[in-house]
Order: C-alpha cells, then sequence, then structure tokens
C-alpha cells in the first residue's frame, strides 16, 4: 500500500512538473501558429477602435471568435487608448502580440513590440480629406436620391444581402440611388476592404505610370533581386499574378501570408525573400505577399519618405473626396497593399464608380487609357477567372457571371469574408457589399447584383 501510495504521489508529481514545464515553455517560446492568433486579434481590433470607432470586447467577440479557430475563444484583450495599442493573449499570459495605431496610417501588426516602428509621421499623412456636406449630392457630397420601393424591397432581402452583411451601397448612372446597413453600422462607419485593397493599390501605380514614373514593362524591381532569376520579374507579372515566387496564401495554419501579416515587423522584406517556383508570366498563383511588394516597388518609385506616404490622399483620395478612407502601413511604413484599406460604404462606391468612369474623375483623366480596360481582361493562366490588373472577372465561386444572369462586362473587386465591389459598365452600375461573411457559407453576391439590376430596369 505504502509503494501504491508512492507510485501516485510520484506520478503527481511528475505531472505537475510536466504541466508547469508546458507553462513555462509556451510563455517564453510560444508556437508561431499561437502568435498568429494572437497578431490577428491585436491587428482588427486595433483597426475597428481606433478607425472605426466601434467596442474593442465587441470586436473580438463578434470579429475574431465567433468565425474563427475555438481557440482565439481564448484570447483577451488589454487596450491602451492612451498608447493606442491593443495587445491580445492566450489565457491572460501566452503568445501576446500587438498592434500600434498611428493617425493616417492606421494600426500596424507590431510581433517585435513595435520596435521596428518607422519614425514620426509626416504632416501630409496627418492631412485629412475634406468630408463631403450631407445637402449635397453624392458623390460630391453625401445626399442619396430617395429609394426606389422596388429596389428597396430587394436590399431588404436578407437572404440576397447575405449573412453577416454591414453595408450595402448602390450607384445607378453616377447616383447613390440605395443603401442599407446591418446592425450597428451605418453610413459613416468605415469597413475592411480586405483584398479590395489590392485594386485600390494598382489604382495608386495607375496614378504613377500617367506621371511616366512606372511602366508595366519594367523590370529589376527590388536590389535584392539583382543576382538571380527574380530580376526578370514585370511589374505587370506582379499585377497578374503571376510573378513566379512561391508564396503560400493557405489561411488557419502558419503559411506565408499568415507569417507576412502577424509575424513580420517588415512584411515587404518577408515576401522579397520568396523564391522563384515558376518562370515569370507563366503561372498564376494568388499572392498577398505581391500585392505588398507592389506598395514597396511603388514608393521606392516616388523615393522621398515624406511624399511616399502622402500619396495615396493626395493622388486618389484628396480627387475622389473618400475622405473615410485609411490605408494602412506596418511597423517599417510600407502601405499594406494587399490587405489593410478601410472605408465607409460609400467612399469604397466612389472607387468603384471611378473604375466605371475608366478612371476618369470630374472630367480629369487620372488613370492611363487601357488600364481599366486592363482590369476588366481576364489571364489565361488563371484559367479566365483573374484579370490582368489586380481584380476578378467573376464573382465569388468562379463560376461565370452568365450563370447568374449578369453581362459579360462585369468586373469584380473581391475581398475576404465577403467583401465584393461590382461593376457593370453595360448598365452604369456599382454595387457595394460588406460585411463578414465566410467564404465557407457559400454566400454569392452574383445573385444580389442581378436582383439590384432587375429593381432598376
Amino acid at each position: 500500500m505504502r509503494l501504491i501510495r508512492r507510485m501516485v504521489k510520484g506520478f503527481f508529481l511528475l505531472l505537475a512538473t510536466a504541466v508547469a514545464a508546458a507553462v513555462v515553455w509556451l510563455a517564453v517560446s510560444p508556437p508561431a501558429l499561437l502568435r498568429v492568433g494572437t497578431g490577428y486579434a491585436a491587428k482588427i481590433v486595433c483597426s475597428n477602435v481606433f478607425i472605426a470607432g466601434r467596442d474593442p470586447d465587441e470586436v473580438l467577440r463578434v470579429d475574431v471568435q465567433a468565425p474563427g479557430n475555438p481557440l482565439l475563444k481564448l484570447i483577451g484583450l488589454d487596450t491602451d487608448r492612451e498608447k493606442k495599442r491593443v495587445t491580445a493573449r492566450l489565457l491572460g499570459f501566452i503568445a501576446p502580440n500587438s498592434a500600434v495605431y498611428r493617425e493616417g496610417l492606421g494600426c500596424a501588426s507590431a510581433p517585435d513590440g513595435g520596435g521596428a516602428m518607422a519614425g514620426p509621421i509626416p504632416a501630409p499623412v496627418l492631412q485629412q480629406v475634406a468630408a463631403a456636406s450631407t445637402n449635397v449630392p453624392w458623390p460630391d457630397g453625401e445626399a442619396a436620391t430617395p429609394i426606389d420601393p422596388k429596389l428597396g424591397m430587394v436590399l431588404a432581402d436578407a437572404d440576397l444581402a447575405g449573412p453577416g452583411m454591414r453595408a450595402v451601397v448602390v450607384i445607378k448612372d453616377g447616383r447613390l440611388v440605395g443603401e442599407a446597413y446591418g446592425n450597428g453600422f451605418s453610413a459613416t462607419t468605415p469597413l475592411l476592404g480586405w483584398s479590395m485593397t489590392k485594386t485600390v493599390n494598382a489604382a495608386l501605380i495607375g496614378r504613377l505610370m500617367s506621371e511616366g514614373r512606372i511602366a508595366l514593362d519594367d523590370r529589376d524591381l527590388l536590389p535584392e533581386w539583382r543576382s538571380d532569376g527574380r530580376a526578370a520579374i514585370r511589374m505587370r507579372d506582379l499585377f497578374a499574378m503571376e510573378s513566379g515566387l512561391a508564396f503560400n496564401e493557405e489561411y488557419g495554419d502558419v503559411t506565408d501570408v499568415t507569417r507576412m501579416l502577424y509575424l513580420e515587423p517588415d512584411m515587404a522584406a518577408f515576401a522579397a525573400t520568396r523564391p522563384l517556383a515558376a518562370e515569370p508570366g507563366t503561372v498564376f498563383s494568388y499572392s498577398s505577399g505581391g500585392a505588398v511588394l507592389l506598395s514597396k516597388i511603388w514608393m521606392n518609385r516616388i523615393g522621398d519618405r515624406e511624399a511616399a506616404l502622402g500619396y495615396p490622399r493626395k493622388a486618389l483620395f484628396q480627387p475622389l473626396g473618400m475622405a473615410s478612407a485609411v490605408l494602412e502601413a506596418d511597423e517599417a511604413g510600407t502601405f499594406v497593399g494587399s490587405s489593410y484599406m478601410y472605408a465607409t460604404g460609400r467612399d469604397w462606391a466612389r472607387f468603384g464608380e471611378f473604375l466605371l468612369q475608366d478612371g476618369v474623375w470630374k472630367g480629369e483623366r487620372l488613370l492611363p487609357e487601357g488600364l481599366v480596360a486592363a482590369m476588366q481582361r481576364p489571364t489565361r493562366a488563371s484559367g479566365g477567372t483573374y484579370t490582368e490588373i489586380q481584380a476578378w472577372a467573376v464573382g465569388p465561386g468562379d463560376e461565370p457571371d452568365s450563370r447568374f444572369g449578369l453581362p459579360d462586362d462585369t468586373l469584380w473587386v473581391v475581398g475576404h469574408d465577403g467583401q465584393t465591389i461590382a461593376i457593370v459598365p453595360s448598365k452604369r452600375l456599382v454595387v457595394v457589399r460588406l460585411g463578414l461573411t465566410p467564404s465557407k457559407l457559400g454566400y454569392r453576391p452574383q445573385l444580389f447584383v442581378k436582383a439590384i439590376a432587375g429593381a432598376l430596369d
């Protein structure tokens, strides 16, 4: 009996030692996957608190935990409003990761605690676009056209609008003719576009193309590529997702994309290390890393840090009147042109209308002729789904738009979790649909756009 008691005591002592060792290991050297989770939570909460003005606990519960991995439910937050920093931890002490807000540049993931944070924010970044008057019709102001009853019925259809809808804005013949918002959201709430940011980033490069500072066939794009085959990568290859660079875009694990977004203070530096996996211009491979590299390349072309950080506002947001738009930068000060732009539904609609007008705004051509046409032109390497310039030729699900009764000229700007702008030139129609709608739900906004078009015909 005494022997048994000793054995039991020894077992529990061994178990306690193992648990203590595991706790120390998790505290000192947590697995990268846990830091990806806390980094994601900190970043999403930070941006929604300091850009969109939402409650941090609500954002954690609704945006991060509800649709995500069960482990995310173990994450807690420390939101420091004075320092404008959000830190997330698992079980209160494991795998801490932070995000820091900088006025004009939004929130940056700070996996190193902010040690690599770029210097003072230049004045041009802090200058805000003048808010549009509520008494002037959209797009110069914010006044909307009264909603047609038939359109109102479509916008009120929860099945068509889809689960988790947060904002819908409908533009017809250049007028704001309808909008709808989910509970807790309004016309003044900036919302994340996720990969819709890629198309905005492409438009910024288009502005530089108009100024003769960059071209589609430019090569030798980064100094670190000059000694190998990556020197052959052209701007058009990066635009079409045909760079040939190896980049794992899978989410839910520690892959290239999650490591870049939540574990790397200098995202472009990380993406630039990816080796060639195919000859440039031959294979389609969707890559957020490539989009971040596009940001780095165009910022390098400008050269001056102050001018580069102020360029999105000066070249695009100010002319279009996108007062709410915030293109976020990483710790190193490079815009995250793959994923992180916030804007109200109406400002996303301004961008959609800009593309509908072929890159012309108020009679002034801002994008070079042919660039928007290239945004609409599907590539052979993608099987006809993606276009030459950071946009989609088909809506979510990769089925031809004709199967949903939509015109073949429909252009799609698409982002993670149900963000879309459908641009239908033949109908002079733009439909913005924003929300929190994971792809696993199988929602297809094509049916919604078709119903909206029908109500307006």
